[in-house]
């Protein structure tokens, strides 16, 4: 059996659930217990003591053989608040701007991609990244992850017509919708706004619903994703993740 590595050079290194929570890994509950599974290596020996010190600038650092650390550094996460009139892809044939046109230009050469979609006329948190794992898992329905938005409509909202986004309903295309999280968030002359929690990835599914229940949308904007929430970051502006948004994000994906 092959002995433990001794510590890197840097004697008082990172914990190493923490050097994987502070890489994007995963939170530092899932990091041990991944360590603890036997998934983890340091300098090519299997390591199941979370407390473990390691330099992730020096100590080669793997999770079921995939380098983290400066490896996973070059992965880009970045929010976006998409505003309306701008479209969720990486290119228009219509010619029109698309949100990749509105990153930072550090980030425009990093082939980065968006989780899923916001339409033309909607706005808010939009994730891009070149993960193409947590893209997949993020937009697969399996994991189910909440998005959450403030919808400002025209009139009133009937309580049947919040019992029946409650309940779950049938689109006048014939798909069955889950249950909805709605309240009344609001209110302005002449409008109400909702709070609408989603799990489910039907296409356009507030239009949609709002639409057959006789609701005139105003202003749709997308305000929560998982763990991710849109707080004062400005129209058209985009940040980089922090680490710990990146594994609180990972984490809901059971990544």
């Amino acid at each position: 059996m092959p002995k433990i590595p001794p510590p890197s050079a840097e004697a008082h290194g990172e914990r190493l659930n923490r050097a994987l929570a502070l890489a994007g890994v995963a939170s530092r509950r899932k990091a041990d217990e991944l360590i603890f599974a036997g998934r983890v290596t340091v300098n090519g020996v299997v390591v199941i003591e979370p407390g473990r010190r390691v330099d992730p600038a020096r100590d080669k650092i793997t999770v079921d053989g995939r380098p983290v650390g400066r490896a996973a550094a070059a992965q880009t996460y970045v929010m976006l608040h998409k505003p309306v009139e701008v479209v969720t892809s990486a290119s228009d044939p219509q010619g029109r701007r698309t949100v990749l046109d509105l990153l930072p230009e550090p980030y425009r050469g990093r082939r980065l991609v968006p989780v899923g979609r916001l339409d033309y006329f909607s706005e808010g948190l939009l994730i891009l990244t070149d993960d193409g794992e947590l893209t997949y898992r993020l937009t697969h329905p399996r994991w189910h992850v909440e998005k959450e938005y403030e919808v400002w409509v025209r009139g009133e909202v009937s309580e049947e017509a919040l019992s029946l986004m409650r309940r779950g309903m049938r689109l006048a295309e014939g798909e069955e919708l889950a249950p909805v999280q709605v309240r009344i968030a609001g209110h302005r002359p002449g409008a109400l706004k909702l709070s609408l929690i989603l799990g489910q990835g039907v296409n356009r599914q507030i239009r949609r619903m709002c639409r057959d229940l006789g609701l005139t949308i105003l202003s749709l904007t997308r305000v929560r994703q998982g763990p991710l929430r849109l707080g004062e970051l400005p129209r058209g502006q985009a940040r980089e993740l922090t680490p710990a948004e990146v594994a609180a994000l990972k984490a809901a994906v059971d990544l």
